[in-house]
């Protein structure tokens, strides 16, 4: 029985390569969107921390300077929030496009992978015909083999 080659054999170990490949793109999007996200957690939790420091402020002895800061501290954080909302907004962007690339590359690794199973199937069909026209001549040749010595 002859080996199996595949023809597409090489397109599909690229196709593999590409696969394996936008898995990466896909984590390492999906770990940037994370990291994103927690950003985003700490600058809520300083805020908090903020205007609980500024409601101390506004309880006890007046100090228009730790008031004027804090103010400005909680503004600050405040445009920091909402670029981080921007950042977490483009992540996701950016985690989709991966996303889209990961499901295109398993559909085209799938594609080739079915091309090759019909290949086998195809080879094996051919292999078991060959088999068989085999075994119908060495049937052949014994049965006259037989009849010529008897």
């Amino acid at each position: 029985m002859a080996r199996f080659k595949f023809s597409l054999q090489n397109v599909l170990d690229i196709k593999q390569k590409l696969e394996t490949q936008a898995k990466q793109d896909f984590s390492a999007a999906s770990a940037r969107l994370d990291d994103e996200e927690k950003k985003l957690e700490e600058l809520y939790k300083k805020k908090d921390a903020l205007e609980d420091e500024a409601v101390k402020l506004l309880s006890g002895m007046l100090d228009f300077r730790d008031i004027d800061d804090n103010s400005l501290a909680r503004m600050q954080t405040d445009n920091r929030i909402t670029d981080q909302k921007e950042a977490i907004r483009l992540a996701e962007i950016e985690l989709e496009k991966a996303r889209e690339k990961m499901a295109e590359a398993v559909m085209e690794r799938k594609t080739y992978e079915k091309l090759r199973e019909k290949a086998f199937a195809e080879y094996v069909a051919e292999e078991n015909r060959a088999e068989g026209k085999m075994v119908d001549e060495l049937t052949s040749y014994v049965h006259g083999q037989k009849l010529k010595n008897n």
